[in-house]
């Protein structure tokens, strides 16, 4: 916007440019009239008429500047907020910008389906996405219940779509990195540890996840840096990156997620292409953060590793058109190392059931993790809602040349919730699960293993959770895990054990946790090992920084 002095100036400079056409002119006049002994030439003359019309091109050019910048100004001050122009700006005559027309309106903003992304926009076509106080008005639709939070403990009004639930309560603000008001991505931050004591020396060999407590003392195993957003009209973008101390307190750094997926596909699809976890039961697509025990099920970290069930690869989705929830789900892996345990598993130095393990490159569709779902949830009543579920995965593993492995899961949830509930609470969660493994482990490399076996494992845990009064909530689970018997191998990994578990968590707001729990592990002989009970206390402590997308329900 052009100031005063800029309006000022050009006037002074526009006198100047006439005074100087007046003597021009003047001396174009004398020359015409001057004897033929002076010393004017007819080449003198031109060069005059050049410079004079020259001059009045430069006089228009600035009667028209002076006419623009009066206009401007008189325009500001109407408006009463005239902005200074910078000296890099460009002037009104070199540079214009643009009026809109009156008619144009603010494009609207586009569809998103993901609110812990994207939180505020126009309320309707043509509204301003701000108001004056630079606030962002309005809300983006959103129809993505993976994402989108619900009170604790809440049931979800109806039945086209699976609820969704939080710790115990709403989430924190999101962070807001670009410009303009809109969220653009979520940043949070999870920090999770743990105060150990058990009766055996050798933790490690007790616990069967990889973030559960590893020693006696203190141990941090799951820190947490977590990041969501719009990529653009169609797609979501997930991430989290995990660090964690081992017991030698050496940092160690994992990409546990990090995916897209489509937001908008008709039809009920979805697709997500990436590295993920596999939608097999319902612990193995959380993270241990939202674990309702300190430490992972016997079953699930034993049939589908310490670290889960999870890979690259790709998935679709389909919600189908009935009149309850119902969702088929289909994806592929490479099921390739750690966190495709029971399949192309590298092992421990390349060790794994006894077997020297065959270290291959993919040979086809054969080699990669096939994981179907279909999963279904009634609202039995306003305060009721069950959720039943089966799954399987089914890929070659290492220990021979044509070795498969098959699991097969089914899973049972269901949620209580009072009819006045204060935050969610009062309220009772039961969730049972049970597994399966048909495993073929061959002769390893060369056939050099004495016999080739088949392993026919299986386990369950079924745990209860009671949320007493707002904040604090009681739980109880029982494990059992069955490995069949190898008269070839000692691996501590197939021992048949079970175990219980009781914990007492309070939550002081929703950025904080603490939660005691004790376990006692009964574990069975075998050929190789004895027997032997243990005993084990832990006291974990959790904080979240930032905003932290809400869990499937």
């Amino acid at each position: 916007m052009p100031t005063l002095i800029d309006f000022l100036m050009t006037k002074f400079r526009f006198k100047i440019l006439i005074a100087m056409l007046v003597v021009l002119a003047s001396r174009q006049a004398l020359a015409q009239t001057a004897a033929p002994t002076a010393s004017a030439t007819a080449s003198d003359v031109a060069a005059l008429r050049q410079q004079v019309d020259a001059l009045t091109g430069t006089v228009k050019a600035l009667q028209q500047q002076v006419k623009d910048q009066q206009a401007a100004l008189e325009k500001a001050n109407i408006t009463g907020n005239p902005l200074p122009q910078s000296e890099d700006t460009p002037s009104v005559a070199s540079a214009p910008v643009p009026t809109p027309l009156p008619s144009a309106s603010v494009p609207q903003a586009f569809p998103t389906t993901d609110s812990s992304v994207v939180s505020n926009a126009p309320t309707a076509p043509g509204a301003s996405a701000v108001n004056a106080n630079g606030t962002v008005t309005g809300q983006f639709p959103t129809a993505d219940e993976s994402v989108v939070a619900t009170p604790a403990g809440a049931i979800s009004s109806t039945t086209s779509a699976p609820p969704v639930e939080t710790s115990t309560g709403s989430l924190t603000q999101p962070i807001t990195i670009a410009g303009g008001g809109k969220n653009y991505m979520n940043i949070s931050f999870d920090g999770m540890f743990a105060l150990a004591g058990s009766s055996a020396r050798d933790l490690s060999h007790i616990e069967v996840g990889d973030h559960d407590p590893q020693q006696r003392g203190f141990n941090a195993r799951n820190i947490e840096l977590a990041f969501d957003g719009a990529v653009d009209p169609y797609f979501e973008g997930f991430a989290n990156i995990v660090f964690k101390l081992d017991n030698d307190n050496e940092t160690e750094v994992e990409v546990e997620e990090a995916f897209m997926q489509t937001t908008n596909l008709p039809f009920g699809l979805q697709l997500k292409g990436g590295q993920f976890f596999a939608a097999f039961g319902r612990l193995n697509p959380m993270h241990p953060h939202v674990w309702d025990f300190a430490d992972d099920a016997l079953v699930h970290g034993r049939l589908l590793g310490p670290d889960g069930l999870r890979g690259v690869g790709a998935q679709i989705s389909w919600t189908l058109p009935t009149p309850w929830y119902s969702q088929l789900i289909v994806a592929s892996q490479n099921g390739r190392g750690g966190t495709g345990f029971s399949f192309r598993n590298p092992g421990d130095n390349g060790i794994f059931f006894g077997r020297e393990i065959i270290d291959r490159e993919t040979r086809g569709l054969q080699d990669f993790v096939w994981i179907p779902r279909w999963e279904n949830s009634i609202d039995l009543s306003p305060t009721q809602v069950v959720l039943a579920g089966v799954s399987g995965a089914f890929g070659s593993n290492e220990t021979g040349a044509n070795a498969r492995t098959q699991i097969y899961g089914g899973d049972l949830f269901y949620k209580w919730k009072s009819a006045h509930a204060e935050g969610g609470f009062p309220f009772v969660k039961w969730q049972t699960e049970v597994m399966y493994r048909r495993f073929e482990a061959g002769r390893g490399v060369d056939e050099s293993f004495p016999v080739a076996e088949t392993f026919h494992d299986w386990g369950l845990y079924s745990q209860v959770l009671w949320g007493f009064r707002k904040g604090w909530v009681a739980g109880l689970r029982g494990d059992y895990l069955h490995m069949q018997n190898s008269r070839f191998t000692g691996d501590e990994d197939r021992q048949s054990r079970s175990r219980i578990s009781a914990n007492l968590s309070w939550y002081p707001t929703e950025f904080s946790k603490l939660r005691l729990q004790y376990n006692h592990d009964f574990l069975e002989s075998n050929f190789f090992l004895a027997d032997r009970e243990v005993d084990s206390v832990f006291l974990q402590f959790e904080f979240i920084l930032g905003a932290h997308g809400a869990h499937k329900f």
